[in-house]
């Protein structure tokens, strides 16, 4: 198994950039490779994949030095499946609470620091070619396990959430916190939404634990790493949206040709 990249980066204290997919386009997985992003986000949680999409992204963002990490959806078993299909890390939503840290933690690392279930038939483990000890403990080191951050309680909780072994990054979804507080029509830049965001900053330098968050555009992930995050995944969709209406909005129609 080859190293994590992005884990080691940020375990430097370096800053990387990475994109939310939530279409099965490994075209597009492609491109993102050849731009120079560190990382993709296979959205599991809100995207559409099979099991078979899921490893044919995860295939093609290894081909093109991406570092393939799964947000996973709310089945008990989602981790298990993703990182059996080879994904390098994940991401899991509305983590709130200490006990809830720890679940993720068991269920993404093999004995003795968690229960995933073994199987060296899977691509990870080069169908059947690697395995045992060596594996298993190349697996623990190299994945890399993401909470989400996106409610109040998970604010309120930060602190014990952060100091659970084997958690190496929280990411803070504004978005959901901004709606979880009750601030549907203001967003995430409602004052008191990002006066906890700003908490949480400041709780994740004293506690060294890297922060990472999401960005709509260029000046967003900009702004985002100016604050200290160390991990930011742009939003495709909104990204080919924007283009695409610039296109749209810039260009001269044709008139009819007489």
């Amino acid at each position: 198994m080859k190293n994590n990249a992005i884990k080691e980066k940020v375990k430097r204290g370096e800053q990387v950039l990475g994109a939310f997919l939530g279409v099965n386009s490994p075209p597009i997985v492609e491109m993102l490779g050849y731009a120079g992003f560190d990382f993709v986000v296979i959205d599991d949680e809100h995207g559409a994949f099979s099991a078979s999409e899921l490893e044919n992204i995860i295939r093609t963002a290894d081909s093109v030095g991406v570092v393939p990490i799964v947000r996973v959806s709310y089945d008990p078993s989602s981790i298990q499946k993703a990182l059996d299909r080879g994904a390098k890390g994940v991401q899991v939503p509305m983590v709130n609470t200490k006990e809830e840290a720890l679940e993720v933690v068991k269920r993404a690392k093999f004995p003795p620091y968690g229960n995933r279930g073994v199987s060296y038939s899977t691509r990870p483990a080069r169908y059947g070619k690697d395995g045992g000890k060596p594996y298993l403990d190349e697996s623990n080191e190299n994945v890399m396990i993401i909470v989400h951050i996106e409610t109040l309680a998970a604010a309120n909780n930060f602190e014990d959430i952060a100091t659970v072994p084997g958690i190496d990054l929280a990411f803070i979804g504004s978005t959901d916190l901004s709606v979880n507080m009750g601030y549907q029509l203001e967003g995430a830049n409602h004052p008191e939404v990002q006066k906890v965001i700003d908490e949480l900053f400041i709780k994740g330098k004293e506690l060294d634990m890297p922060i990472g968050t999401v960005a709509s555009n260029s000046a967003a992930a900009n702004a985002a790493f100016d604050k200290g995050a160390q991990y930011v995944g742009v939003i495709l969709n909104n990204v080919m949206t924007t283009a695409l209406n610039d296109v749209v909005s810039a260009s001269k129609p044709m008139q009819p040709i007489k």
